[in-house]
């Protein structure tokens, strides 16, 4: 080989390993954009459930308060 034909080698082997490079970014990127986007999802499922937990857990009380009225009235009548 002489001077004349490692350069046009050399450039295309630059272009190659530079698309490559713009390919494998651009992958990345779009699996981090999906990784974002499944986390937010998952955030905003996770207060979701938080808010239910909480009012579950409001119900729960209220009824327990009403179970012991009942039970506090039970006992007064027997």
């Amino acid at each position: 080989m002489n001077g004349s034909t490692i350069i046009p080698i050399a450039i295309l082997l630059m272009a190659f390993s530079s698309i490559t490079a713009i390919v494998t970014s651009y992958f990345k990127l779009q699996r981090h954009r999906a990784d974002a986007a499944a986390l937010t999802e998952y955030h905003k499922l996770a207060d979701r459930v938080t808010a239910q937990q909480e009012a579950t857990g409001a119900q729960l009380a209220e009824l327990t308060d009403r179970v012991k009225a009942v039970e506090k009235l039970l006992q007064s009548v027997g």
